[in-house]
C-alpha cells in the first residue's frame, strides 16, 4: 500500500503539472496564456488571463504538495477546488474527453478525493514531520468540502457573466454593447 500511495501521489502530481503548465508556458502542446486566457473568457471566466494564472498556479500548488505528501488534505482540497470549476466549464461537452467533456478534471478531482481519504502514506513529508492526518472520513470530507466550497466563488462569477451574457444577447446586443438589427 505505500507504494501504491507513491505512484497515486507522483503519477496525479505530474499530471497536474502538466495540466499547469500546458496553460501557463504553453509546454506539452499547451496554448499557454493569452490563448487559455480567451478560452476562459468564452467560458465566463473574467478576465481571462488573469484567471489562466490562478487556475495554473492552483495546481502547480496542489501538485507539488501531493507529490511531496505535504499537507496534503490542502493539496487535495486544492485540486479538488480547481477541478471543479474546470469539470464545470467542460461539461456542457458532456462527460468524455474526446469531446471536450469533463473526464480529465473529473478523475484528477477524484483522484485528490482518494488522498484526502487515505492520506499520503508513509513516503511521505507529513509521515517525517509528524503530521498525522489518520485515514478515515474527517480529512477526506473535510478537503471535499473545502474544495467544492472554494469552487463556488470562480463558478458564481461565471454564473453572473454568463446571465449577463444571455441578457445582453435577449435585447438584441452584441456582447461589445452594439444593438443587433
Amino acid at each position: 500500500m505505500s507504494v501504491g500511495l507513491l505512484l497515486l501521489r507522483v503519477l496525479l502530481a505530474a499530471l497536474l503539472f502538466g495540466h499547469a503548465t500546458q496553460k501557463l508556458r504553453g509546454w506539452f502542446g499547451g496554448s499557454g496564456r493569452a490563448a487559455t486566457g480567451a478560452i476562459f473568457e468564452q467560458w465566463g471566466f473574467l478576465p481571462g488571463a488573469r484567471m489562466v494564472l490562478v487556475a495554473g498556479l492552483a495546481e502547480l500548488l496542489g501538485a507539488a504538495s501531493l507529490a511531496a505528501g505535504l499537507l496534503t488534505p490542502g493539496g487535495s482540497a486544492l485540486v479538488v477546488g480547481t477541478m471543479t470549476v474546470a469539470a464545470v466549464a467542460t461539461s456542457v461537452n458532456g462527460f468524455w474527453a474526446q469531446r471536450g467533456g469533463c473526464e480529465v478534471p473529473f478523475w484528477y478531482g477524484a483522484a485528490a478525493v482518494v488522498l484526502a481519504f487515505t492520506g499520503p502514506g508513509p513516503w511521505s513529508l507529513d509521515a517525517a514531520l509528524g503530521l498525522r492526518w489518520s485515514p478515515g472520513y474527517a480529512w477526506g470530507i473535510a478537503a471535499s468540502l473545502l474544495g467544492l466550497l472554494a469552487s463556488a466563488v470562480p463558478l458564481a462569477s461565471r454564473a453572473r457573466v454568463l446571465r449577463e451574457r444571455r441578457t445582453t444577447a435577449l435585447q438584441g446586443e452584441d456582447p461589445a454593447g452594439v444593438r443587433i438589427a
